[in-house]
């Protein structure tokens, strides 16, 4: 019971560490836009974005400063993909 406390807690340690990236959070200009590898990003935390934005009005779940559709297309892979609509190893059930 004691080693699954532990793995929940780094976990969250993890979690807290890689939501650093959040977008709004960073002083992100237009001279360097979020391309399509932070829009996947950004999608994979939304979840935890949204929540943080209840708490600093500043965070954002979707960056303003990016460079268009290839932000656009990753940020919505990531979301599609985060509730499983992307999953390619999805078994099928056999009637």
């Amino acid at each position: 019971m004691k080693t699954k406390w532990i793995i929940v807690l780094v976990a969250l340690a993890c979690l807290m560490v890689l939501s650093a990236c959040a977008p709004g959070v960073s002083d992100r200009s237009e001279k360097d836009p979020a391309g399509f590898f932070m829009g996947i990003w950004h999608g994979w935390i939304a979840p935890v974005t949204l929540i943080w934005q209840i708490f600093n009005p500043q965070v954002r779940i979707y960056e303003v400063h990016n460079i268009g559709w290839a932000y656009d297309f990753g940020f919505y892979m990531a979301i599609i993909a985060g509730f499983g609509g992307l999953a390619l190893s999805r078994k099928r059930h056999r009637k």
